[in-house]
């Protein structure tokens, strides 16, 4: 069977839906990989601001993990923070507290620059857009809140 037989999903005897559902999948999960790549490097400027704004070497969010760390720091929380996404291991439950973890780590960073909760949805739903309003906005980190009286 050449390739573009297996491209079109048909054969000699008729439609192979099993090679159409691999080539489907292939498809998808390449577009899934290319948006995410094209996400990091559209946000990746305005992290990198985020990062100095705060007082922290931007070319720290170049190196995986050590970025997280300094993630955390910028929000407030330790360093052993970073093993929480760990839990996305366990299925379902994990997945839901992973969810949670992200939307709580970057409420922490839009109310360390001064910003609120609509900030933070949309720091989570369109997360390049918003890192590079962050970045490049006028928002100063301000870092801890004192409690209001």
């Amino acid at each position: 069977m050449n390739t573009l037989n297996i491209v079109l999903a048909q054969n000699s005897g008729g439609y192979n839906w099993a090679a159409a559902a691999t080539v489907l999948t292939r498809v998808a999960f390449l577009a899934a990989v290319c948006a995410v790549v094209v996400g990091f490097f559209f946000a990746l400027p305005g992290i990198w601001k985020v990062f100095t704004k705060a007082g922290q070497p931007g070319w720290a969010m170049l190196i995986p993990i050590y970025n997280v760390i300094i993630l955390l720091r910028i929000a407030g929380l330790p360093w052993y923070w970073v093993f929480a996404p760990l839990a996305a291991i366990i299925p379902i439950l994990g997945w839901f507290a992973y969810l949670v973890w992200v939307v709580w780590i970057h409420h922490r960073i839009s109310t360390r620059f001064g910003q609120g909760v609509g900030f933070t949805i949309g720091l989570t739903l369109l997360a390049p857009i918003f890192w590079l309003i962050l970045g490049f906005g006028n928002s100063k980190y301000v870092g801890e809140q004192p409690a209001q009286a």
